[in-house]
């Protein structure tokens, strides 16, 4: 109970401090020289904080996927009323980074066992996805699923789903580099969540 107390005070902390940021532009980037691929691991701020630290992906955008509401906002999501959820898109050099890579990256940071959320976060809205833009793609996505589901890391079966991407609605800018325009906020919400220890239980080797 104290831990829910203490994770309930950090997220609302985090939340209305959220609200009140200015507006700022990401650093410009050409993406257009760049593949792109999506991925849904719950909050999109450790999920595009994660591919961020990855040797060549240009930019991680958080925004929304999966729903049928047209340009959503973050209080229709994270309420659960669209039936998106919080997505990062990535942009990479596939010369440097593959995509299969980038699909080790997505696996060791979620847990994909869970379906009714990711950590403290509950919700469809917070669950977990592979969006393919291309048969490629699909492809990979499926075997990478399968070669995990073999591999007997987890014992619960993997319910991450692999879909095709229909649309991407870039979230407010106060939620991107989130971890990098509130570092103590993000680092106590991170620490707080519980996908921390989730990660060193499962893929510390």
């Amino acid at each position: 109970m104290r831990r829910q107390l203490i994770i309930a005070i950090v997220v609302l902390a985090i939340v209305v401090g959220a609200v009140g940021l200015p507006q700022q532009s990401k650093d410009s980037v050409v993406l257009d020289d760049y593949e792109v691929a999506t991925f849904v691991g719950g909050c999109f701020w450790c999920m595009e904080a994660a591919f961020d630290s990855v040797e060549g992906v240009a930019e991680s955008i958080s925004g929304y996927s999966g729903g049928t509401e047209v340009n959503p906002t973050y209080e229709q999501v994270s309420r659960g009323q669209t039936g998106h959820l919080e997505a990062v898109q990535v942009y990479f050099d596939p010369e440097v980074v593959s995509y299969e890579a980038l699909l080790d990256v997505f696996w060791r940071n979620i847990d994909p066992t869970d379906d009714g959320g990711q950590f403290v976060d509950r919700g469809i809205q917070y669950g977990t996805a592979v969006f393919y833009h291309d048969d490629a793609q699909r492809v990979l996505a499926e075997a990478s699923k399968t070669e995990l589901e073999a591999s007997g890391r987890f014992d619960e079966p993997i319910v991450t789903r692999v879909l095709g991407l229909t649309a991407f609605y870039e979230a407010e800018e106060y939620h991107q580099d989130y971890y990098k325009k509130r570092v103590l906020n993000y680092e106590l919400y991170s620490r707080a969540s519980g996908r921390e220890e989730f990660i060193e239980e499962h893929w510390d080797e």
